[in-house]
């Protein structure tokens, strides 16, 4: 148990407007959309971690929208409409971060991203679309063929046992480092103040103000509160559709001469790379065991990272020297839909979560979305 003195209370703890659980993209943006409409609203956002826990600083920093294989594989579980509105919010939360920070802050690279195939058979699918998908992404993003073969940039980048590759000419890659520090930049700015080390355990709302209950056994009452944990999601609703999905990630130390420029796609994405300056970044592997890593644990397991060892040694540098340097895991928050939860929960609490491993891309709009569905 934990006691707040007078001036911790008065200072940081009373008169408060909006709580936003979650210091991740989602919560930084929506605490500054509501600053801009408001600017006398006292905001404090909760951050259960040091940094942000989940995804936001912790993932392979992809700007991208979906390659062909994922595209065809949602097909399959939504709509036309539904697939093409995802990659339509995709598109425009990209460009709303780049313009919200700026493409140096966020270290915003267009080196294109590539899918790689070690199957003809895959490959064939996604190519006999390619036409289809070129139409429908230019009437999105007004750029035509975005989707290329790329056959002929395999030996360029040292790959074996890739047989095929296509290209998105649109998509793009980000230091998510910078990015959050940006972010979190901007929010203090503009007089948020953020508060690590703070777990909320539950919300109470009575209908006029909303009881939050910390793990330190703090209480703190506010007017409205926005949850916006993503993959922490289940503990404070628990009847929402949204459930933590740990992604592992590996780093290389530089590496001399490397040839891997942009990022890759690799089995419909459960496996992902890309450079970053000289290194090579490695993530994914969760389809080898998905009920593993259906856990808001940290940690890593000798299944996945054996086979991103594999992956990184057989297929990606198969004639590079290089050290493994770093090796680390995030949360994602997903679900049955890839459309994200944004709703009012209660008379005073809303939500912003399942960002379905796309957080990047569009965590930007959600936020703003569920500001203005508070102010609303």
């Amino acid at each position: 148990m934990v006691s707040l003195s007078f001036w911790e209370k008065n200072s940081y703890f009373s008169k408060i407007d909006v709580a936003i659980i979650g210091s991740g993209i989602v919560g930084l943006n929506a605490a500054l959309c509501l600053k801009k409409r408001n600017r006398k609203l006292k905001i404090i956002i909760l951050e259960r971690g040091m940094l942000p826990m989940g995804a936001s600083s912790k993932n392979a920093g992809f700007a991208c929208f979906g390659s062909t294989s994922e595209l065809i594989s949602d097909l399959k579980t939504h709509s036309e409409d539904e697939v093409f509105s995802l990659v339509e919010k995709r598109w425009k939360g990209l460009l709303r971060l780049r313009k919200n920070l700026g493409d140096t802050a966020i270290d915003f690279q267009n080196l294109g991203g590539y899918e790689v195939f070690d199957s003809k058979t895959e490959f064939n699918k996604c190519f006999d679309q390619l036409p289809y998908f070129n139409a429908a992404i230019n009437s999105i993003i007004g750029k035509k063929n975005v989707f290329k073969n790329a056959d002929h940039e395999i030996k360029d980048f040292g790959f074996r046992k890739i047989k095929h590759m296509l290209v998105n000419t649109a998509e793009s890659q980000i230091d998510t480092g910078k990015m959050i520090t940006a972010l979190i930049y901007k929010v203090r700015n503009a007089g948020i103040e953020i508060i690590n080390g703070f777990e909320v355990l539950q919300l109470n709302d009575d209908g006029k103000k909303v009881d939050i209950v910390s793990g330190n056994g703090i209480h703190i009452l506010c007017k409205q509160v926005i949850v916006a944990t993503n993959g922490f999601a289940k503990q404070l609703l628990p009847k929402y559709a949204v459930h933590p999905a740990r992604a592992q990630v590996l780093i290389t130390k530089p590496i001399k001469n490397l040839k891997l420029k942009g990022t890759f796609h690799y089995q419909q994405g459960y496996y992902y790379f890309r450079n970053v300056g000289n290194r090579v970044l490695l993530g994914g592997g969760r389809n080898l065991d998905f009920i593993t890593e259906e856990t808001t644990e940290f940690g890593l397991t000798q299944l996945v990272q054996n086979k991103l060892d594999d992956l990184l040694k057989t297929m990606i540098l198969p004639t590079s020297n290089y050290t493994i340097d770093m090796r680390w895991s995030g949360i994602m928050g997903v679900g049955p839909q890839k459309k994200s939860i944004v709703r009012a929960v209660s008379n005073n609490v809303y939500c912003a979560v399942r960002m379905g491993g796309i957080g990047v891309a569009i965590g930007s709009l959600i936020g703003e979305e569920v500001a203005e569905l508070l102010v609303n």
